[in-house]
């Protein structure tokens, strides 16, 4: 495995706002759409629902996707990084209990990604590790609600012009 591998956090307006949670691995970004976006409250899991894998060059999208297109809306590149895995990320992500650091703008430090046993294996939970970057109070996405890129907000994205 080569590293640095990246990801992205995408915050994207479409049918509904949701965060879209990219590691990269294999030559792709394994995607998830997280709802109510990351926590840094260890205690919090976040529903990650497991989407298509993405180009690696989607890393770099931010602006708008056209109404009627699949994923329609505006996309902010909301976080960004470089991220470890803790073991064998193949084989954990295949038994699906990822452990990884994050090196990120906003996220930081050890995360989790665990299969839901609820049957679909596209429910994930996604929660933050206990360690120096984890909180016990307060929501980073609506503390650091703007692009890491462009500092525009999700509105400014969607107001302009293609």
């Amino acid at each position: 495995m080569t590293l640095p591998l990246a990801f992205v956090v995408h915050k994207h307006a479409a049918t509904q706002l949701h965060y879209d949670f990219r590691l990269e691995l294999d030559g792709v970004l394994l995607s998830w759409a997280v709802p109510k976006g990351p926590s840094l409250i260890p205690r919090q899991k976040r529903l990650a629902v497991q989407v298509e894998d993405h180009l690696l060059a989607y890393r770099d999208f931010e602006g708008r996707i056209s109404k009627g297109k699949y994923g329609g809306g505006a996309v902010m590149i909301w976080d960004r990084g470089t991220w470890e895995p803790v073991r064998d990320a193949r084989a954990d992500y295949q038994r699906g209990r990822l452990s990884f650091v994050l090196h990120g703008e906003k996220l930081k430090g050890r995360w989790h990604l665990v299969r839901s046993n609820a049957g679909d294996r596209k429910s994930w939970l996604l929660f933050k590790g206990a360690d120096a970057q984890a909180r016990r109070s307060g929501s980073i996405v609506d503390e650091a609600p703007r692009s890491v890129v462009t500092g525009r907000t999700l509105e400014e994205i969607s107001m302009a012009r293609a």
